[in-house]
């Protein structure tokens, strides 16, 4: 495993992170036919608002300018439990592996909520990592 490097929250490292992190969601097997069917042929372009999103929810820059964005995902078709399961995990290991551990939670916390209604959204019900998380915060 690669160590972690402990990149400063900046304009930057949110571009490092979405984009290193959105390459292993296209190579995913499970991730990956759900993000190419979506996005095909538009990726540059869902990379630079994805980059404006992250800049906006973790350095308060005000860059991005939203949409439907919930209705949008909403739309998109054979997502599962399985498929949330594996793009939290995947972004735990981007965080953790760019960013101190505090940077690192506070993006994962983040990520977390927006799975959260997602998953909410599809499934109406809370997802596994939701109680996970719940029973962590109770044993601190």
């Amino acid at each position: 495993m690669t160590e972690p490097t402990h990149l400063e929250l900046s304009a930057e490292s949110m571009a490092e992170l979405v984009h290193s992190f959105y390459a292993d969601v296209r190579a995913h097997p499970l991730l990956g036919p759900v993000f190419e069917t979506a996005l095909h042929g538009r990726w540059d372009a869902h990379l630079a608002r994805l980059v404006d999103f992250w800049c906006t929810v973790a350095l308060g820059q005000r860059r991005f300018k939203g949409g439907d964005v919930f209705g949008k995902h909403m739309a998109l078709s054979g997502v599962t439990p399985a498929h949330f399961a594996a793009w939290v995990g995947l972004w735990q290991q981007h965080t953790n592996r760019l960013f101190a551990p505090d940077f690192a939670q506070e993006l994962q916390v983040a990520a977390h909520g927006i799975a959260r209604n997602l998953f909410r959204g599809y499934f109406g019900a809370e997802p596994a990592f939701a109680e996970r998380e719940s029973e962590a915060a109770a044993q601190r």
